[in-house]
């Protein structure tokens, strides 16, 4: 519980918020360490030539990537990849005020509040929800990677979440944040953080291009799989039901027999599970949250692009905690609810604590490079077989052994090495834009707090 003595005066600065939480939020203190600025401290809607969010529409999904528009909503804009594989049909979609475009600042506004995100090239022509504010700085005065990096600082967060509303629902709006107050910084210190959010920037479109590569060699061998993971009929022998885990519901076996039939001849295929050194879930348990601890992520947090910030803490004493924990090179999977989604767990990752809903696929390099699985994971054939792997009627669910039976084609030595190659590159410019974005913001929040001694 937390209590304040507030004055009259402030309901006039608060547009008359007389709900509690507004002038109990973090917005408020951050005001007052702002007017120690030794700088002119502006208006957010001074230093930007817009300040707005997308036209509510009507989403009429299609399957076909030529006739639709790629649409992000707010939770994909905050992926290391936003590729969310959805299209809006570009027929029936009126884009005013929707398509994203590089070098703006996009705001959740709905439900989750604050999050933002410095658009790069991967945004340029993608159709965002409307549940986003866009900010398109004007960089005469204040330069757009720095705005971003205050605005993703501890004290940005606290002024850009103080005027939610809502009862169940918690929202914000783009006149809400105009009048948010930002310093303006030396026009030195504005460049260095600028540069590395750029750098960061530009090193996730370089990571995901790599990404794409190694994914689109790998399936130039095994081929894209066609498989259908809806609804189908069809026929199975009555010896397949008798196969591993005698599993007799008919998504599974339709499945599997579609996915085997894709196999090609010239490759040898061998199971995950003899490749793997280990193959398990994450301590379950309680969770004792602490301010400083070890980072702790649920399966959706490790997709992010970067993870760790404005994360949860657990105590190191925590009961099971070295489950929990993670190492270089460790494969997570998600494994209920949203089954199949993949990371290979590089500098920034190791060492922190996932939750239990992430299964952990850990791969003996003596047999095979973990980079090399990872990146199956990733191409159809991989994250299909995840998928059909999967059981549960209302909360779909993967284990150990359902992932330890995927069949792992294994290419010739060269490939791999390619393969290993380019997901290495991956992983390595993914977490020197996490290290460079972490600077960044760690300069905004070093200069405000100097300013109180």
């Amino acid at each position: 519980m937390k209590a304040l003595s507030v004055k009259h005066k402030w309901f006039g600065e608060s547009d008359l918020r007389l709900d509690a939480s507004y002038h109990l939020s973090d917005g408020p203190l951050t005001k007052l360490k702002l007017k120690k600025s030794p700088y002119e401290v502006t208006s957010l809607k001074r230093v930007t030539e817009d300040v707005f969010k997308g036209n509510i529409f009507k989403r009429t999904y299609v399957d076909n990537p030529e006739t639709g528009f790629h649409f992000m909503t707010a939770s994909d804009m905050m992926k290391s990849n936003i590729e969310s594989g959805k299209f809006v049909s570009k027929k029936y979609t009126d884009t005013a005020n929707l398509l994203l475009k590089k070098g703006w600042i996009l705001v959740s506004r709905s439900g989750t509040l604050g999050n933002t995100v410095y658009t790069n090239e991967d945004f340029e022509g993608v159709l965002g929800t409307d549940d986003l504010i866009r900010i398109i700085p004007c960089e005469k005065e204040i330069l757009g990677g720095y705005m971003y990096g205050y605005l993703s600082s501890k004290y940005g967060y606290g002024l850009l979440t103080q005027s939610g509303y809502g009862g169940v629902v918690q929202h914000i709006e783009p006149h809400h944040i105009e009048d948010l107050s930002i310093p303006i910084l030396p026009d030195s210190k504005q460049q260095e953080i600028h540069n590395l959010i750029l750098e960061a920037s530009n090193l996730r479109v370089e990571a995901n291009k790599l990404l794409s590569e190694a994914v689109e060699y790998f399936e130039s061998f095994i081929g894209e799989s066609k498989v259908h993971l809806g609804f189908q009929t069809g026929k199975i022998s009555s010896k397949s039901l008798n196969s591993y885990h005698k599993r007799l519901d008919s998504q599974f076996q339709l499945l599997w027999n579609d996915l085997e039939s894709e196999e090609i001849e010239s490759i040898n295929y061998e199971k995950v599970y003899d490749n793997a050194k280990s193959i398990f879930v994450g301590g379950r348990g309680k969770r004792n949250y602490v301010e400083k601890g070890v980072a702790f992520l649920s399966s959706s947090d490790m997709m992010l692009f970067n993870p760790k910030r404005g994360c949860k803490y657990v105590s190191k004493n925590n009961p099971g905690l070295d489950s929990m924990m993670v190492s270089k090179k460790d494969i997570l999977i998600s494994r209920s609810g949203t089954v199949g989604n993949t990371v290979l767990v590089g500098e920034d990752l190791a060492g922190t604590a996932i939750s239990e809903h992430a299964l952990r696929l850990v791969i003996n390099p003596d047999k095979i490079s973990p980079n090399y699985v990872f990146c199956f994971l990733k191409t159809k054939y991989g994250m299909k077989s995840m998928e059909a792997s999967s059981f549960g009627s209302v909360i779909i669910t993967l284990n150990e052994d359902l992932i330890g039976n995927i069949n792992l084609p294994i290419l010739d030595q060269g490939s791999q090495d390619k393969i290993n190659e380019l997901i290495e590159s991956y992983l390595v410019k993914m977490d020197e834009a996490t290290k460079k974005e972490n600077q960044a913001i760690d300069l905004v929040e070093k200069e405000i707090e100097s300013w109180q001694k």
